[in-house]
């Protein structure tokens, strides 16, 4: 086992099989939010699933990270460690369930410019 590297799946919307498990926790082939999205040029994701990544890596700066991955029906895996955006994304999810509703379902994901740092931007997303 590689003690260097580990990626544990801390939460997913389904039960998974050791194949599903082993294709979530490679994010390698997943496209990147935050170079996906850019300011003014929101990207809209059909959203099967989602799953939470806690990652465990010694060549980082920071060594333990959480990663947050958006499975589409058609397999395509959107990655990102945004807090903000993981917080919308979560937000949309417990309501939906909430309200009896299931995936799919599709969300914008958005890049906005920060209010407190001047000219940095952080990713969020809303439903449509």
């Amino acid at each position: 086992m590689n003690t260097n590297y580990n990626v544990t799946i801390t939460y997913s919307t389904k039960e998974l099989t050791a194949r599903e498990r082993i294709m979530m926790k490679d994010t390698s082939n997943a496209v990147p939010l935050d170079e996906a999205v850019e300011p003014g040029s929101p990207l809209v994701i059909e959203v099967a699933d989602y799953v939470e990544l806690a990652v465990h890596n010694e060549k980082s700066d920071n060594k333990d990270y959480e990663k947050f991955l958006i499975i589409s029906p058609d397999g395509t895996k959107y990655v990102t460690g945004s807090e903000s955006f993981k917080t919308a994304f979560v937000d949309i999810y417990n309501e939906m369930i909430e309200a009896g509703e299931s995936m799919p379902y599709s969300v914008e994901a958005r890049k906005l410019e920060s209010k407190n740092y001047k000219g940095k931007y952080f990713l969020s997303c809303s439903i449509i």
